[in-house]
Parts: structure tokens; sequence; C-alpha cells
């Protein structure tokens, strides 16, 4: 072959690549390549997604299928707390009057979704800018996130300043919120704090109390990246105006009232069954229960017992008249004297043996 012929090939090798390349890698041409037994089948991106769980398809959310499905496992679901969303569906209906009142205005809340979220992934989907709200639970001392969005803060300020009905409030993006917008903000977060706090209380105290007020998501960090939390999307109109309100509460905050929270319903009681406690009560009144006579004690060096030999004999420092202490188990109960009665050893309880409050049966 001469060196023309050569260059020619090369050259003809270079285009094919080139085609391949913008044909967007070739996967068409891949395929058969690999029936023949030749070149490895390539995969092509969405193939690649779909076994990593990330579905195209799905709005970005995926399936949690492969390998995602495998690192998400250990995300606790939050429909294992039924409890739940009869708490937050209780404080929709109450920051609706409460909101109402602090507006003066039509205002109506609904709840858009409860999921099960690490905290980390939460952080960095956050659409700034946006205010977020670091609160603690006394009485669970632990904290919780609240977001209020961009559009939700215009629209409390344009309201509460007096903005007329039927325009929407206007925004200014890329400047840093005022004085007067954080405090207004606030007030509506002191708010929804207080409704929180009594959206709780049927199932246990708590106060939810303000603890300061962040633009920049790093420094509203309040648990690790991995940890695993609750996120409640609500959200709030105003007739032509409003906005998204989300409360993120860590899995580790409400580890106190974990128990409360697995109720199905408001005071369900967990395996307690009162016709069973009644039979069993009942029944131990014909349980049967060993009383052991103790004529006397004596105290022996442990020398004394192992040199004792048969005939050897222990002396009671007890007379026949004396009295006998019936105990069951090592609870004493009673004491009375020993006798004979129809050919049998007996013992005639004289007195009940008074126990002291926390020993004992009795405690």
């Amino acid at each position: 072959m001469s060196n023309t012929e050569e260059m020619s090939e090369d050259e003809r090798l270079a285009a094919e690549w080139a085609a391949l390349a913008d044909d967007g890698g070739g996967e068409e041409e891949a395929a058969p390549a690999a029936e023949g037994g030749g070149a490895t089948r390539v995969l092509n991106q969405d193939e690649i997604d779909s076994l990593l769980g990330f579905d195209s398809g799905a709005g970005g959310d995926g399936d949690n299928t492969g390998i995602m499905s495998l690192i998400n496992s250990a995300l606790i679901n939050y429909e294992r707390l039924p409890m739940l969303d009869v708490v937050f569906d209780r404080l929709v209906r109450m920051m609706s009057t409460s909101l109402r009142n602090f507006t003066s205005d039509n205002v109506e809340v609904s709840l858009d979704q409860i999921t099960s979220v690490r905290f980390g992934d939460y952080l960095n989907s956050i659409p700034l800018p946006a205010m977020l709200t670091v609160f603690k639970a006394e009485e669970w001392d632990n904290y919780g996130l609240m977001t209020v969005d961009s559009a939700m803060i215009y629209s409390i300020v344009d309201v509460l300043l007096g903005g007329r009905r039927g325009t929407a409030a206007m925004r200014i993006e890329g400047r840093p919120y005022t004085t007067i917008e954080r405090n207004l903000v606030e007030r509506m977060i002191h708010v929804v704090l207080s409704d929180l706090s009594a959206a709780f209380d049927p199932l246990s105290p708590v106060t939810f109390r303000f603890e300061r007020l962040e633009t920049n998501p790093r420094f509203a960090t309040i648990a690790r990246h991995a940890n695993a939390a609750v996120l409640i999307k609500l959200r709030i109109d105003m007739e032509d105006r409003g906005g998204r309100l989300e409360l993120l509460i860590p899995y580790a905050t409400l580890e106190p009232i974990r128990e409360l929270l697995l109720q199905m319903f408001m005071g369900e009681k967990f395996g307690r069954d009162s016709i069973w406690e009644t039979h069993l009560a009942n029944e131990l009144w014909y349980t049967d229960v060993s009383l052991s006579a103790v004529l006397d004690e004596v105290t022996l060096t442990l020398q004394d017992v192992l040199e004792w030999k048969i005939g050897t004999q222990l002396f009671l420092n007890q007379t026949p008249d004396g009295p006998v202490e019936l105990r069951c188990g090592d609870v004493p109960m009673f004491t009375g004297r020993m006798g004979r009665k129809s050919g049998n050893i007996a013992v005639r309880i004289d007195t009940e043996v008074t126990r002291q409050k926390g020993h004992g049966w009795g405690g």
C-alpha cells in the first residue's frame, strides 16, 4: 500500500470518528458493533441516569431506584409518624385565623406537602433570596428551621404597609432586605411559631422560641448535613399576593415525643387493654404464693461451714414459744407462733409486718 493510500485511510477514520461525535457519541452505531462481538456497547446518558436513580422525565425528583435507593434506604419516612398529619392540619387551621387577624386581610393557608429530606440537601435547594429563621423547641432542647421565600416577604410587607389590593407586590431583586422588611417578617414569624406551639399542645406542651433571622443558609445550620428531617411546605395566599413558607424539623428534635407521634389517633394507648388489665388483676387473687417459715438466722464463717460433717449439730437461738417469721421471697410478711394441727406442723399468724414505703411490695 502506498503512502497516499495510507493517508486517505487515516483521513477516512478521522472523518468517521468526527461524525460519531457529532451524533452524540454514536450510540446507534455502537450497539450493532456490540452485537457482532466487536466493540463494547456504550451506555447513553439516559441509561446512566436510570442506573443511578435519576429519572430525567420525572421532573428531576428521581424514582429512588438503583444506587440512589440504597443511599436513601436509611432515610426515615414521615408516614411512620401518623400524628404529624394531625398536628400540621391543626396548624393550617390556626394559621389561617391568626394571619387574618395579623394582616386584616383575607388569608388562606394550605398544606402542600410533607416529606422526609436530608438536611444538607434541603439547604442546597433553598431558592434565594429568602429569610431563614432558626427557632428552638425549649422543652425538647433542640432546633428547627423556618424558610420564608421572597414572594411571601414582599407580600407581607406590602400588606402590612397598606398596599392596595389588586396590585402585585413590587420586587426589587439583588439587594439585601431592609430593617423594616426584616422586622415586619419577624413579627409574622412570631405569630407562626405561636400557632406551631399551640398545634403541638394537645400532643405534648412545647414552646417554640425565636432565635435568629438569617439570609445565608450557611449560617442557619442546625444539624449535620446527612441528618434526616421532616419538611412541611405551606402555601399562603392573600388574594392576588402570597408566597411559600417552609418548616424543617429534624427528627432529632422530634425524638422526645416519638412515641406520641407513632399514635394513629389522639390519646391512643400503646398495648394497653383495660379489659385485659381488669381480668389480670382479678386472676392475681387466685395465684399460688410460696411462704417460708424462718425459725432463726445464724451467721457463720465460711471456715465453719466447710468443717461441717454428717452429724454436726447447728444450734438455733430459738425457743419452742419464740416468734416465727413468714416471708415471701425476701419480703417479711407476718410473724406467728409454731405449733401442731391435725398432725402437721403449723404457724399461727399473730401480727403483720409493717413495711416502710419504698421497700418490699408495699413500695
